[in-house]
């Protein structure tokens, strides 16, 4: 863990600070478009664009870096993101909200697809997890970190704006600066959509169903927190235990996925998150019970998503995982985009609580599903033994890190097969 710190400290270091800019201003846009009194439809689709133009930079992003380098992407991107959130109190209108959360939403996906590149070429193969669990622990620390500097201002105002467009600016100096030539660049053609689906219905349909919980939290929690009457200090409560608990989680559900049948942990942990936020839902305005349902869903959603992967790679020959990445983040980008306008209806016809019913209706839904592929194909046909190992993967992670875990498991089968044929020997 030393010897990644060492190489990979100023890029780790300026992903905090571009992970502390994006976390801040999806939480304020939820809170500043309260006090402008933009209608809940109008905050859906607004927070719905930022997935949409993810999505839109998975294809798009990598052209852009073959075609004029990492370093002018790098920088091209992080200038129109800083200026995009200077903007935003100042044309402070639905429409350009929402163009801006597709600008901010492409170029940070870009942004993290030349990160994640310059950290895998700076990763050597038996550091490779590491620096993936490192890189997902500054993710979610810098989420964190957002939600407190929410408090120390007024939304209503500009410092709040100002603050996360300085930071974003700012960390693109140690990342320029000191990490090595920008490696050359390659992405794996994605696995088609049906082969993916005949591998693991299950992996393909939790990764949609995931989609719309994440969109719920990352960008519809304040809008929810702003409905339901709580303060500020409140909402950046709720937003940060929801990444503190996946990160807590994180491991030992990793630990534990790697030695019983992944489907019943699957199935337990929607269940444990589905009940979660049933309980908010049906025990609507307690403070304690919403913060404690942040936890479970933060605590067991996460780390589904890098289950589900590992799950699907259990029924995926070698050669085809890192293509299954691609796919796989497809379905859960669709099911991102989708989430916060269903959210948003949610909102307006159940009342503040339905955001809970949402997540809980996914969460069980899944559950239900991973019980009825289970009473279907009882025998799933990988021995605990022989499945693929857990690699920690966030779920704002783009398709290049999506990469970077798959050669982890990949490397992982190879030393299994290498030991086994000492063994046999």
């Amino acid at each position: 863990m030393i010897q990644v710190l060492g190489s990979s400290w100023a890029l780790l270091l300026g992903m905090f600070m571009l992970m502390i800019g994006n976390g801040l201003q999806g939480t304020l846009l939820g809170l500043r478009g309260e006090v402008e009194g933009f209608s809940t439809l109008e905050m859906s689709v607004i927070m719905s664009a930022y997935f949409a133009g993810f999505l839109f930079a998975s294809r798009y992003a990598p052209m852009m870096i073959r075609r004029v380098g990492h370093v002018r992407v790098f920088a091209a991107l992080g200038s129109t993101i800083s200026a995009v959130l200077i903007l935003y109190p100042a044309l402070a209108e639905p429409w350009a909200w929402t163009l801006g959360r597709v600008a901010i939403g492409f170029c940070f996906c870009g942004v993290y697809i030349t990160a994640e590149s310059w950290l895998n070429d700076a990763a050597s193969n038996e550091h490779r997890g590491k620096a993936l669990s490192l890189y997902m622990i500054v993710q979610m620390a810098g989420i964190v970190m957002a939600q407190y500097l929410v408090t120390l201002g007024d939304v209503s105002g500009f410092i709040l704006f100002i603050i996360p467009s300085v930071l974003v600016s700012m960390a693109f100096a140690p990342i320029l600066l000191s990490v090595s030539p920008a490696p050359v660049f390659n992405t794996t053609k994605p696995l088609p959509l049906r082969r993916l689906i005949d591998a693991s219905p299950l992996a393909c349909m939790g990764m949609f169903l995931l989609g719309g919980v994440f969109a719920a939290q990352f960008g519809m929690s304040a809008v929810y927190g702003a409905r339901a009457g709580l303060s500020v200090a409140q909402i950046s409560l709720l937003v940060s235990i929801t990444y503190v608990g996946a990160l807590v989680l994180q491991f030992p559900i990793g630990w534990l996925s790697d030695r019983i049948d992944r489907r019943w942990l699957i199935l337990g942990l929607s269940a444990v998150g589905g009940a979660g936020a049933l309980v908010s839902f049906l025990l609507p305005g307690h403070v304690g019970l919403i913060l404690v349902s942040a936890a479970l869903v933060g605590g067991t959603s996460n780390p589904l998503y890098a289950l589900l992967i590992a799950y699907a790679n259990d029924y995926l020959d070698r050669e085809d995982m890192a293509a299954a990445s691609g796919g796989l983040l497809l379905i859960n980008g669709v099911g991102a985009i989708a989430g916060p306008i269903v959210v948003g209806w949610m909102l307006d016809n159940v009342g503040a609580h339905g955001f809970w019913a949402f997540i809980a209706v996914l969460m069980l839904g899944l559950a239900s599903y991973a019980g009825w592929r289970m009473l279907r194909r009882p025998d799933r046909g990988v021995e605990v033994g022989d499945t693929v190992s857990y690699a920690p993967i966030a779920a704002t992670a783009t398709a290049v890190a999506a990469e970077v875990a798959q050669e982890v498991y990949i490397e992982h089968e190879i030393e299994q097969q290498e030991e086994a044929r000492d063994d046999a020997a």
